[in-house]
């Protein structure tokens, strides 16, 4: 074990402390074994009263579960209050306690501030897990020692006592783990802005500047990288401006030539420098696919753009395929190819998916309903799908959406696009089969969450693809 001083403060402020742990789920359950291992006394709270049946192992630590409706019991009895991301910092029993002195904390936050290297956050409403998944394959290709996680992942505070100064931490964070966040990366990105997750947040505002706060304590040696394409990347100007943050700003494009940044260039990768222009890589020589990806590439290189050669990015740019359930080739059966797209939980998702596409595709969505509008896929669904089976919550905004576009461009949807929903997966699958002939590709691309069947987009996408290898 590597001496780290940070772990050493992290001690001395949490020996003897009461830490009322809030959702015992995968992001809490290291933080739960490293606070104990400092010395904290540690209450885990959930309010599924069976949440402890598959860690047994952690009730062999000094700790208690308080499990059920009375999980927020009594929690101004405590110095901390460690909340999963899951958990909303403003339930009422929370702010009270903060109002008494308790601190609200989490993994992430106390990560945030007892690491001992370089941070790099990636946040954003789409892209965020290829984009944190090229940054640390990246730095790995250059020789750097990467802890990857946060969104993405295992977490990374149990690695706490194998650090050292000379690595670096690669952290996807959500606008869950951002809304309380009071220390920002040393190396800040947003890849985009777009409604999301609505059915958490009390407004669209809330959500925006919860993705803000992954800049708001950044410091004049800190880095911000922006997406100059995304309309909100104006209004996160006028904040640093307002705020008065001295971050260094960088910016990429895929639309237009950046006078200083990372952008797209007839077909090329290039970073631009006043009037000096330099390839990175061809987008020919890109494993990825789709106009997105090469947003996440842009991205993605922006922020390391200082840590690394460009030899680096071009050997991971020639293999790396892509993340597990994110346009993932599945299968080609009959000559029809069959794509796991489970990670598109937002129409903006799903639309960037569809563009990867120069043919119609066989479209599978629908889902979760996070309250969010579904007005702009209409049109990109009768541009670009053939087929739309439709399953979830969320069916009748789809195809809503899908006709009131059709009205507007005075179209009968039944001549170019047949709509059929299901109750199932499965029966969405097999139809697709007996639909697609040779050279079809079949999209399952929700445009929405999971949550109304399953327990995340991975088990979403893994039954999918349980389903396909079957056929």
């Amino acid at each position: 074990m590597l001496f780290n001083d940070k772990l050493e403060q992290l001690k001395l402020a949490m020996r003897g402390k009461k830490v009322a742990v809030l959702g015992f789920g995968r992001s809490n359950i290291p933080a739960i074994k490293l606070l104990s291992e400092c010395g904290a006394k540690i209450s885990v709270r959930d309010r599924n009263k069976n949440a402890v049946e598959n860690y047994l192992q952690y009730q062999k630590l000094d700790t208690e579960f308080l499990l059920g409706e009375s999980y927020l019991k009594n929690l101004d009895k405590y110095d901390y209050i460690l909340r999963s991301p899951g958990v909303k910092p403003f339930l009422n029993e929370i702010e009270e306690a903060c109002k008494k002195g308790t601190k609200l904390t989490s993994e992430i936050e106390l990560l945030m501030q007892y690491c001992p290297c370089k941070i790099i956050g990636v946040t954003g409403s789409d892209g965020k897990t290829t984009t944190t998944t090229l940054i640390a394959k990246f730095l790995e290709q250059e020789g750097y020692k990467v802890w990857l996680g946060g969104n993405i992942g295992k977490s990374v505070i149990a690695e706490l006592p194998n650090m050292s100064k000379k690595d670096i931490v690669v952290l996807e964070l959500s606008s869950f783990q951002l809304m309380t966040l009071d220390k920002s990366p040393n190396i800040s990105v947003i890849t985009n802005i777009s409604p999301n997750h609505l059915d958490y947040h009390r407004s669209f505002e809330e959500y925006v500047m919860a993705k803000a706060n992954i800049f708001l304590k950044q410091g004049k040696n800190d880095i911000l990288v922006l997406n100059e394409d995304d309309e909100y990347t104006p209004k996160y100007m006028e904040l640093i401006e307002e705020k008065k943050i001295n971050t260094t700003v960088k910016k990429f494009s895929i639309d237009k030539v950046l006078e200083k940044g990372v952008c797209f260039k007839d077909n090329d990768i290039v970073y631009c420098n006043d009037q000096n222009i330099v390839k990175i890589c061809s987008k020919d020589d890109i494993k990825l696919i789709g106009m997105h990806n090469i947003a996440n590439i842009c991205t993605a290189i922006s922020a390391v753009l200082e840590l690394v050669s460009l030899d680096s990015i071009k050997e991971v740019l020639k293999t790396f395929g892509g993340v597990e359930h994110r346009m993932e080739l599945v299968r080609t059966v009959s000559g029809v190819n069959y794509y796991n797209d489970s990670i598109a939980s937002s129409p903006t998702r799903t639309i960037a998916g569809l563009k990867s596409f120069n043919d119609k595709v066989i479209l599978i969505a629908g889902g979760y309903d996070k309250n969010i509008p579904y007005d702009d896929i209409g049109g990109y669904i009768l541009d670009k799908v053939k087929l739309l089976l439709l399953v979830g919550k969320t069916s009748a905004k789809i195809k809503e959406a899908v006709l009131n576009e059709a009205k507007k461009r005075n179209i009968n949807v039944d001549n170019i696009l047949p709509i059929y929903e299901y109750n199932d997966l499965k029966s969405c699958v097999d139809y697709a089969k007996k639909y697609a002939k040779k050279g079809d590709n079949v999209v399952m691309s929700p445009a929405s969450a999971s949550f109304d069947m399953y327990k995340d987009f991975e088990e979403r996408g893994n039954y999918f693809k349980e389903l396909v290898n079957n056929l």
